[in-house]
Formats: structure tokens, C-alpha cells, sequence
């Protein structure tokens, strides 16, 4: 095989469908969650919590032992790693044993390695070897590749409900293998990072898989500076430690990056996605396991919301997009509550349409502008690091989320606990006011160079 023979296209496309492979896991959950409490008979709601969020817990690890391991083994070699572990534990999950609770937690929990490492990797291999023109867009992109693979995962649900017996959410469950063995399979042919290559000395195989990306009167430049870089980053490698994250210079970039991470997860999006047939199945007394078609809803409102995203992503501040969303999500979970104390009796499915709100401006904003923050805003020195913590906060606020729905649910209504959510997004836009600096059309440098000196 000549290697020269490889596009960009391609290579972009299976960088891509890593975004496609991790949506798909997040999101198979939600349709198999029903069938899987009634065929178990599920009544604890911590239980519930843990088998949903699992996957949650083992990507806080996930994603930071890829960082650390792709620096060593390469990108490439992480991401055929990471299809390996989702294509064997999906078939795990599907073959779990009758009751067997503690069982699906522990392989889930290990299935959560295989996605937080594909959620740090992907971005990463595809920024490294995408052009800077292109580089603004990634994020806005992966995004829609994400909620592309949820989408996805909730129409095959959808279509698996009507099986007999366990073999729906088995199936659902078990198919997650499929799109890791089409992504393990295509990253066979793919080259490994530039960036990489150079950091370890293979200057002239850099030079090559630039070839299949760059033309050619690109390629000497751009070699130079990821050369520079690669010395910059290894200087400043040995001159900072952990301890410089709270140092009085970096502070304040890093509580704001860290800060918009976490708050992205804390403000409850994931409870939508992962329990609104459960939602639905409470507000109105349907069972869940026939409420497949609303995480379709959802699935097309966030791929909408995505493309929305890529659209106006260069034409609004960053900052002024986020309070604006995020006050418009606060209010979509407090209103339900304020209008169902004023006006009892009001139609149960009103809280289903405040959500869908929510989802819209959350996947044209939050969702994907948090990446981009955490890519812009922290200073070379400690950019690693602090996106590795960013990312760890992130990760941790998906479990909690996940794990404590079904527990604050149990124990007080759903327009409850969703205004409990609304004020956390209210935070959040003071927070981003308060607390976040401008980065659209500023160099890293400039946001660095004024911001440190605060």
C-alpha cells in the first residue's frame, strides 16, 4: 500500500466519524434505559443513575490517560486503542446476565475509558492535521458530528423497540460495536499526527503527511512552526508544574476555561439526553417504552442547533452568545415551575416543549462554544494541563448529572429539580460576565498578554 495514495478527505472523514462513534455511545442509553428497567425491574433510582452514568465516570479517566499515553504512543495508535475497547465492552453490554446490575456498571465504567479517550483524542488528531483556516470551524463540526452519532444511536432504538423480550435493549446496546469496528478499521490507513511526528524527531515522515494535506509550497513553513511550537510547549513543560495552575499569573484564565467546562455539564443538559423517555414517562403516565420517538426530537433539534453553531460561530462574541443562551435556558427550566404553581393542572407536556427550547440554544452555544474556549483561552505554559483539568470538571459534572437525576427525581418533582438546574444556568451567565474574557477575534498571544497581567 502507498501511502501517498491517501486524500484529505479521507483522512478528515475518519477523523470525523470518531466524533460520530462517541455520540452514538453517549446516546444508545437513552432508548435502551426503559426496556432495560422493566425487563430487570429497576426501582432503585441510584441504581438507575449508576448504569446511566458509568460511562460517564470511566471517560473522566479515559480522557486523561489518553492525553498522557497519545504524547508517548501517537494519536493514531490511541484512537484504534480506544475502537477497540468501545467495540468489546458494547458487545459486553449486550451480553450482560439476567439482573446483572453491578455487572453493567463495571463494563460500562470501562466503556467510559474507550469514550473519554476518543472525546480528547478526535479533536486533537484532526486540529493537528486540519489547516489554520479550517481550525476555527473544527469544533463547531465535531460537535455536529457527535449529536450526528446520538441521532443516530436514538433512531436505531427506536427501530429495535418492538423485539420480543430483552433482545431490544441487548441489541441496542451490543450494536455500539459496529461504528468501532468501521472507525478501527479506516484508521488503519490513516497517517500519524505531524505534530507528533516532530516531537519525536521523525522530521521527514511529518513532511510526508503534510504532503497528503497541504500544497506543496505550504508544507516548509508549516513544518517550521509546528517545530517551533513543539520547543516552546517542551520549555515551558519543564519550567511550570501542576502547582502553576493556581499560580497569581495563570489564575484567572484557568478559573474561567475550567470554569465554563464544568458549568456546561452542571447546567443539566445531560439529564435530557439520557432520561427524556423517562421524562416523558413521568409527565404524562406513558410508559418510557414507548416514548422512543421524543429522543429522535431531541437528536434533530441538536444537529440543527449544531449547523445554527458553524453559522454564526465568527459573526457574535463568544461571550455575548453564552449569557444570552444561557439566560434563555435558565428560564426554560424555571418557568415550568412558575407556571405550574400559578396555574395547577397546566398540561404535563408543557415541561417537554420548555426542554426543547433548551436543547436549541444549548447545541447552538454551550455545547460546542465551551471547546472552543478551552483551545483559546489558556496560556501556552500550562495549555496542557489546564485542558486536561477543564476537561476532567467537564466529565465529572456528565456523571453527577447523570447519576443524580433519577435520585432528585424520586424525591421531588421534575419542574423542581429542572429549576434547580435553571439557577445553575443563571450562575453560569454571571459567571461569564463576571469571570470570562472576550477571545473572538483575538490572537492567543493578546489573550494571554492581557489577561495574565490582571
Amino acid at each position: 500500500m502507498e501511502e501517498k495514495k491517501i486524500s484529505s478527505s479521507y483522512i478528515y472523514f475518519f477523523g470525523a466519524f470518531g466524533g460520530i462513534l462517541f455520540g452514538y455511545d453517549i446516546g444508545v442509553m437513552t432508548g435502551a434505559l426503559p426496556f432495560l428497567t422493566y425487563d430487570w425491574q429497576l426501582t432503585d433510582a441510584s441504581t438507575v443513575g449508576w448504569i446511566t452514568s458509568a460511562v460517564m465516570f470511566g471517560a473522566i479517566f479515559g480522557g486523561a490517560l489518553a492525553g498522557q499515553l497519545a504524547d508517548k504512543l501517537g494519536r493514531r495508535r490511541m484512537i484504534l486503542l480506544s475502537a477497540v475497547l468501545f467495540a468489546i465492552f458494547a458487545l459486553l453490554s449486550g451480553v450482560a446476565p439476567d439482573n446483572g446490575q453491578t455487572y453493567m456498571i463495571i463494563i460500562r465504567t470501562f466503556l467510559g475509558l474507550g469514550v473519554g479517550a476518543a472525546s480528547a483524542l478526535v479533536p486533537a488528531y484532526i486540529s493537528e492535521l486540519a489547516p489554520a483556516r479550517l481550525r476555527g470551524r473544527l469544533s463547531g463540526i465535531n460537535q455536529t458530528m457527535i449529536v450526528s452519532g446520538m441521532l443516530i444511536s436514538y433512531v436505531i432504538d427506536f427501530l429495535l423497540k418492538d423485539l420480543p423480550g430483552e433482545m431490544s435493549w441487548r441489541l441496542m446496546l451490543g450494536f455500539a460495536c459496529l461504528p468501532a469496528i468501521v472507525l478501527f478499521l479506516g484508521v488503519l490507513r490513516l497517517p500519524e499526527s505531524p505534530r507528533y511526528l516532530i516531537k519525536n524527531g521523525h522530521y521527514d515522515e511529518a513532511r510526508k503527511v503534510l504532503s497528503y494535506v497541504r500544497p506543496e509550497n505550504e508544507i516548509d513553513a508549516e513544518l517550521k512552526d509546528i517545530q517551533e511550537t513543539a520547543e516552546k510547549e517542551n520549555r515551558a513543560e519543564h519550567q511550570t508544574s501542576w502547582g502553576s495552575l493556581l499560580s497569581s499569573k495563570y489564575r484567572y484564565l484557568i478559573i474561567a476555561g475550567v470554569g465554563v467546562a464544568a458549568f456546561q455539564q452542571f447546567q443539566g443538559a445531560n439529564a435530557i439526553f439520557y432520561y427524556i423517555p423517562l421524562i416523558v414517562e413521568k409527565a404524562t403516565g406513558s410508559a418510557a417504552t414507548n416514548e422512543l420517538m421524543w429522543p429522535i426530537i431531541q437528536g434533530v433539534i441538536l444537529v440543527l442547533g449544531s449547523l445554527v453553531y458553524i453559522w454564526i460561530a465568527e459573526k457574535f462574541n463568544r461571550r455575548t452568545l453564552l449569557m444570552v443562551a444561557g439566560f434563555v435556558m435558565g428560564l426554560s427550566f424555571i418557568l415550568p415551575a412558575i407556571i405550574n404553581w400559578l396555574v395547577p393542572g397546566t398540561s404535563p407536556m408543557m415541561i417537554v416543549f420548555f426542554l426543547c427550547i433548551y436543547v436549541a440554544f444549548y447545541s447552538a452555544t454551550w455545547a460546542p462554544i465551551t471547546w472552543v474556549l478551552v483551545g483559546e483561552i489558556f496560556p501556552l505554559a500550562v495549555r496542557g494541563r489546564a485542558a486536561g483539568v477543564a476537561s476532567s470538571f467537564n466529565w465529572i459534572g456528565s456523571w453527577l448529572v447523570g447519576l443524580l437525576f433519577p435520585i432528585m427525581t424520586a424525591a421531588m418533582s421534575q419542574e423542581a429539580v429542572f429549576a434547580i438546574f435553571g439557577i445553575i444556568c443563571m450562575l453560569g451567565v454571571l459567571f461569564v460576565k463576571m469571570r470570562v474574557p472576550e477571545t473572538r477575534g483575538r490572537t492567543l498571544e493578546a489573550i494571554e498578554a492581557q489577561e495574565t497581567d490582571k
